[in-house]
């Protein structure tokens, strides 16, 4: 799609996306002069994270001063909080990777319009590949359009995650989720940036994506390109409400469906908050209070039918200890066994009816 011909609203996404991305390379030439800052166990930002955002939420309220922004580093702190237009902003995503010199993270940009996510962009800068996409318009890699793969089995298929890495993160659960992804297909990877993985999908280089502890700024964006590029998103149990839910299932279609069979019994109930369906702002409020939530692994009651089953399991009987047994052994134990029969052997005292 010329870019001539895209909707004005994401016109003015891929600008931002394109400033942060300037922000990110120039930062990227000598990431160890950053501060970081743990936002959490293994939760890191930066100062190029915030200045990043800072020109993104610019750009955006420069072009539309009415609209809503939620965004991981600042959450609703500016535009307007009753909006039905809300821009849904991680400013880099993959910020581990970042600090790191490890080239994979991306800008996500996702305009939601009364809780439905309309125009998206994901920009990786050191790639310098851009994807975009309009509700009904379909998605692109800079001018290529997408579609997700065609495969249709999955031990034929590649598969996408992301490993939980916060702390209180039920590791133990994750471990058994891999485990039986693993076992079903060709190759699992975790490049640790969840808008590209989901890109990745719609662009067919996946086939299939899943992760947990992911919040909509992950998310918002990369789930748009995947169902204009043919394919599916949903939480573990295949239901669209997957946003708030801390998990996340995709794929093209055949896969998806495989996917959810296998990962259905790990589904984490979230509680709900209260949602304003006017829009996506009210709802985005709810989401501080499950971010930090570290205890609700506790009562997964897949994990305790797993746990249970694994108890029920029979014993597995003991090895058979074999003795070693000499010559000088045996014929002891012989010549014990002969002893003993002897007084079996006496003749008894001869009674009437003996024949002899």
């Amino acid at each position: 799609m010329s870019q001539t011909a895209l909707h004005p609203m994401l016109n003015i996404a891929i600008k931002a996306a394109r400033a942060a991305g300037a922000i990110i390379n120039r930062a990227s030439l000598d990431v160890e002069r950053l501060t970081v800052s743990a936002k959490s166990h293994n939760d890191f930002v930066t100062e190029v994270d915030q200045a990043a955002e800072e020109a993104i939420i610019d750009t955006i309220l420069a072009a539309y001063p009415s609209h809503g922004i939620l965004a991981e580093e600042s959450g609703q702190s500016r535009g307007n909080k009753t909006s039905e237009f809300v821009w849904i902003i991680d400013p880099l995503d993959g910020t581990t990777n970042f600090i790191h010199g490890f080239p994979v993270y991306a800008v996500s940009i996702a305009l939601a319009w009364r809780g439905q996510v309309q125009q998206a962009v994901v920009y990786d800068p050191s790639r310098n590949d851009l994807f975009y996409a309009s509700r009904g318009k379909g998605a692109y890699m800079n001018d290529r359009r997408l579609r997700v793969s065609k495969r249709t089995r999955m031990l034929d298929s590649l598969i996408g995650t992301g490993f939980p890495f916060r702390k209180g993160d039920n590791f133990q659960r994750y471990l058994k989720m891999f485990e039986d992804v693993m076992v079903q297909c060709a190759g699992v990877r975790r490049p640790g940036a969840a808008a590209l993985d989901l890109c990745y999908v719609a662009a067919g280089f996946y086939d299939g994506f899943f992760e947990t502890g992911l919040s909509p700024w992950d998310i918002a964006a990369g789930s748009l390109m995947i169902t204009e590029a043919g394919g599916l998103v949903g939480n573990f149990t295949g239901e669209a409400d997957f946003l708030y839910q801390r998990e996340v299932v995709a794929g093209n279609p055949r896969i998806y469906g495989q996917l959810v069979q296998i990962l259905s019994p790990y589904t984490r109930v979230i509680k709900e908050e209260p949602k304003d369906t006017s829009g996506l702002g009210a709802s985005a409020a709810g989401i501080g209070s499950y971010a930090d939530d570290t205890d609700a692994e506790e009562g997964d009651a897949a994990l305790q039918a797993l746990n249970a089953a694994e108890e029920a399991k029979p014993a597995e009987p003991k090895p058979v200890v074999r003795k070693r047994i000499t010559a000088a052994a045996k014929a002891a134990e012989v010549a014990a066994d002969q002893t003993a029969e002897k007084p079996a052997l006496r003749r008894s005292p001869r009674s009437d009816d003996a024949p002899f």
